[in-house]
């Protein structure tokens, strides 16, 4: 199961990824764009910034890693759950957090190390 320092480590090896706050609580920012924040109202739960379409789809799946609260209606942000999210799921899920928030040079930059 997943940890906030897995979630720093994995999102780190991002580019222009920063450690911040965001409403008060530790985040991860692209050049000052949130797209990810422990929520520690709800122990557990990690805010990703999405589609809203990826997250209909997430929320449809059953899956219980996946949730919202009414808070979040109509806004691309799904709450994932550490506990019930394995590893590999969480590196892609971040990796597309961060995608939707950097600017064009960053996914470039990124495109370009992957090859």
């Amino acid at each position: 199961m997943p940890t906030w320092d897995d979630v720093v480590e994995i999102a780190g090896a991002l580019p222009g990824v920063s450690e911040s706050t965001w409403y008060r609580t530790p985040a991860l920012k692209v050049r000052d764009k949130g797209f990810a924040r422990l929520r520690t109202e709800a122990e557990g739960l990690l805010v990703l910034m999405c589609r809203l379409d990826e997250k209909e789809a997430l929320l449809a799946s059953g899956d219980p890693a996946f949730t919202t609260t009414p808070h979040y209606d109509g806004y691309g942000a799904v709450l994932v759950d550490l506990d019930r999210i394995d590893r590999d799921r969480l590196t892609e899920m971040l990796r597309d957090a961060w995608w939707e928030k950097a600017p064009a040079a960053l996914r470039k930059q990124l495109d370009a190390e992957r090859g």
